[in-house]
């Protein structure tokens, strides 16, 4: 069944489209998106073209604190390279010529909202370092103008470009590509995604026209498509088979006939059907060989086979070859160094405490990180900074976690937060590979050098 994750406040100047979730990897990257919309990093989102990077951005800004303030957006290459820096930071009037008034910049529009970088990897250099500064919290100055501006704002930018590229090329700069990349989260294509084909082509054609309806063939058949244009070219896709079609059910052949037309060299002449059973059963042996010798990268398979990655999709797909397809792991999203230091985990176990008086207290945890943990029932009149000693397990682990740690904060009804002072290093290392695995769960890529063995110190 597909899940519809809408905005409850349309944004001014958007359409109303809804997240259509019908695949379980969408779901994972759903979630993502709301743990994510949670902090306030900063956000890279990455994808190509038509996966849907801008509304991803709003769902992480209606998800967030900040829901209630604005949302500005800024498409960075639609903009004549003279305008960018005027319309991010604004400029005074008589700055330049025409400039007959003084205009607030976006980011001064966005104070304590959001502000959406779309295509950030056509900044100029010259921008990219005045950005930077912004990032940093830096006070600026509006073009032609000497007072310093200083704004509360989330950055969330988009690109389709590979930016780890651009960066070894010379084109964008590292510390601004790290800056942005707190959080960087990887929209997943339509071809790696078959359920939500379905789901959106039905949805698309049932928003527009109720009457019409697509044959479970015709739904088939749009799987089989690579769509390197992912939604967007879907959408485009269902409403040319609507306006085209005579009758109110949406057959194969019209499929086939508008998929023929959007990517013509990616359709095989057809074989004589006496030919075509033993010339499948080799070509789905050649395919699964060829996976199997690349480690299931679809890329490297569809170049040694000699054929198209769209057309590799389609071979997958037409001889049940998902699996296989599916064997590699798909990257939704990573965590900087510091972001992964910080990644709480949900956990509900038990915690004896006991306060430096000795007496001993029984809690239970909200969630875990590695440099703390929530926890539910110690009580408000032991204050911050209090000191304690913490015994808990970790599922999957047999020997309990023993550590020395200080009271953060607490709030009401017994809940709090403590954080690690003191814990023997090979315990501390569990608790790192077991919230390793949360990450990998989620979907997030873990680089084994983020969580490195730097201990809290031994427990005397």
């Amino acid at each position: 069944m597909a899940t519809h994750i809408s905005s409850h406040n349309p944004l001014p100047g958007h359409d109303d489209e809804e997240f259509i979730v019908a695949s379980e990897v969408m779901r994972k990257f759903m979630g993502m998106v709301e743990r994510v919309a949670r902090h306030v990093g900063t956000v890279l989102i990455v994808g190509e073209t038509g996966t849907g990077k801008e509304k991803t951005a709003q769902a992480i800004h209606e998800h967030s604190v900040r829901c209630a303030k604005p949302f500005v957006e800024i498409n960075c290459a639609a903009l004549p390279e003279n305008l960018v820096e005027s319309e991010l930071f604004g400029y005074e009037k008589g700055a330049f010529s025409g400039a007959d008034t003084s205009k607030p910049g976006l980011f001064e529009t966005a104070h304590t909202g959001t502000i959406f970088l779309d295509e950030i990897g056509e900044l100029d250099l010259r921008v990219q370092v005045k950005l930077l500064r912004v990032l940093d919290r830096a006070p600026y100055y509006r073009l032609g103008g000497n007072r310093k501006i200083t704004t509360d704002v989330r950055v969330v930018a988009a690109t389709n470009r590979n930016l780890k590229e651009e960066v070894k090329a010379g084109r964008f700069r590292k510390d601004l590509y790290h800056r942005l990349s707190q959080f960087e989260l990887c929209v997943p294509p339509l071809r790696e995604r078959p359920e939500d084909i379905v789901a959106m082509a039905v949805h698309f054609l049932a928003r527009e026209y109720h009457e019409q309806s697509f044959t479970p063939e015709a739904l088939r058949e749009l799987q089989t498509y690579a769509w390197p244009g992912n939604v967007r070219e879907l959408q485009n896709v269902v409403k040319r088979l609507s306006v085209s079609s005579e009758t109110n059910e949406i057959d194969v052949a019209a499929v086939r006939r508008e998929l023929r037309k959007a990517d013509p060299d990616d359709m095989e002449t057809a074989l004589p059907p006496e030919s075509t059973k033993a010339l499948d059963t080799l070509e789905a042996d050649a395919i699964e060989k060829a996976l199997e010798q690349t480690g299931g990268h679809r890329g490297l398979a569809a170049a040694q086979l000699g054929i198209s990655r769209r057309t590799m999709s389609r071979k997958l797909r037409e001889y049940g070859l998902s699996a296989a397809r599916r064997s590699t792991r798909v990257t939704l999203g990573t965590l900087d160094h510091e972001q992964q230091r910080l990644f709480r985990a949900a956990l509900r176990v038990p915690v004896l405490v006991k306060t430096t008086d000795g007496q001993e207290l029984s809690c239970i945890t909200k969630n875990l990180s590695e440099s703390g943990m929530g926890l539910d029932g110690l009580p408000p009149n032991l204050g911050r900074n209090c000191m304690l000693r913490v015994q808990f397990g970790i599922p999957g682990v047999k020997t309990p976690v023993e550590a020395v740690a200080r009271v953060a904060w607490v709030g009401a009804q017994g809940s709090a937060g403590i954080s690690f002072t003191k814990m023997e290093p090979a315990a501390q290392q569990l608790m790192r590979d077991w919230l390793c695995d949360k990450m990998l769960q989620e979907g997030w890529t873990v680089q084994a050098e983020a969580l490195p063995a730097e201990p809290a110190g031994r427990i005397n």
